[in-house]
Order: structure tokens, then sequence, then C-alpha cells
């Protein structure tokens, strides 16, 4: 329940071919012992490997590349068109305003309680931007009628931010959009893998059982 999450969706979505590897979060091993820092430098998720043999990273990078390998899934406009632009700015709106200045500090173990409980209560501005769009646009999804890897990253964040301490109750819009994905059968598959392992190693499993319960 990372937010490599959002990939893992996007793999399901687009129906490629693809392997999860875990990692340990705390010692930075895979599961053959191996270090995955020697893979990934910054020791961060998500990374896949590329048909050449390199490594790509940064979830903007990969949900996008996941997208342009299934171009009949719709799950990203195609390039050089305005609605592509629209994708990547949402891709990192999610990325910069609600993952690494709220969501991140919250769940770090290494944010001081200050900082959390700061990334905690002010996360209303970009929440109620999200909730807006929605409402005026009033379509199902960001960009329209179409899912996209936005739409993967934006329900992640959604999803995980009540556990930490980010009500978007105050907003019935974005509680109607995460119910409306958590149905998506990628969403549900993705869920499934992905909350025992959750369980596995937080051992907080009434926490995130409502987020889990359709799956």
């Amino acid at each position: 329940l990372s937010c490599s999450f959002a990939v893992h969706v996007a793999c399901l979505e687009a129906g490629v071919a693809f392997k999860l590897r875990r990692v340990d979060r705390k010692t930075k091993r895979l599961e053959d012992g191996s270090d995955y820092r020697a893979i990934a430098p910054q020791a961060i998720v998500p990374a896949i490997r590329l048909p050449d043999g390199g490594v790509l990273t940064e979830t903007a990078a990969v949900l996008q590349y996941i997208a342009d390998l299934a171009p009949a899934k719709s799950l990203a406009p195609r390039w050089g068109t305005p609605e592509r632009y629209r994708l990547i700015e949402w891709i990192h709106f999610v990325s910069t305003e609600l993952h690494k200045k709220h969501l991140f500090m919250v769940f770090s173990s290494k944010t001081p309680d200050a900082v959390k409980a700061f990334a905690s209560t002010t996360a209303a501005p970009p929440l109620a931007y999200v909730a807006r769009h929605l409402d005026d646009a009033a379509t199902p999804y960001l960009l329209g009628k179409d899912f996209t890897v936005a739409d993967a990253y934006l329900f992640w964040a959604l999803l995980v931010a009540p556990y930490g301490g980010i009500k978007i109750d105050a907003y019935p819009s974005l509680g109607a959009y995460v119910d409306r994905i958590r149905e998506r059968a990628s969403v549900k598959e993705a869920l499934r893998v992905e909350y025992p392992l959750y369980v596995a190693e937080m051992g907080t499993p009434a926490q995130v059982t409502t987020a889990s319960a359709s799956s």
C-alpha cells in the first residue's frame, strides 16, 4: 500500500505481464536477500526493469510508461495533445501537493510529531482543489469519462490519507470518487495482494479494514 500501489493498478489495467518484487522497508532487501539499492540507489519504489535492462523510477514516469504500453486502454491521452499535458499536470499535482507534502510526512517513521501534525492539518487546500474539479467537471474521472493512470495515483492518495489523520469526509465528491474506483477489478485485485502484506508488516488490520472492505 505504498505509492507503488498505483503502478500495480496501472499494470493490471493495461493488461501487461509483470512480476511483483517485495522490498523490506527497513532492510532494503529483496526476498532473495539481495540489496535493493543495487537496483534503485535511492531505495524508493516504484522501480521497473525495462526491456533494454535499464531501470525506470519515479511514479510519474513509471505510470506514463505503463500507460503507453497499452494505448488502446486509454490510460493516458496521446502525446502532443492538450489532454496529455493535463494528465501530466494531475500526476505531478498528486505527487507534489498531496504525496510528498502531506502523505509522506504523516506516514514516515522519521517525521517528528509536530511535522506530522502540521502535514495532517494543512492538507485541506489541495483536497478542496480536487473536490472542486470533480464537482465542476461532473465527470467520473480526472480527465473525463476515461480512467487514467492519474486516477490510479489519486485514488491511492485518497485511500490512505485518512489512516494518516488526513480526513476527506468534508468532501463528498472525494468519498464518492474513492468508492467508485474501489469497485474496479484492477483495484480489487491489487488490494487482494497488497492488503495482507500490509497487515503482516504493520500488524494493524483494523486500521485499513474499511478501505479494503470491497476487495
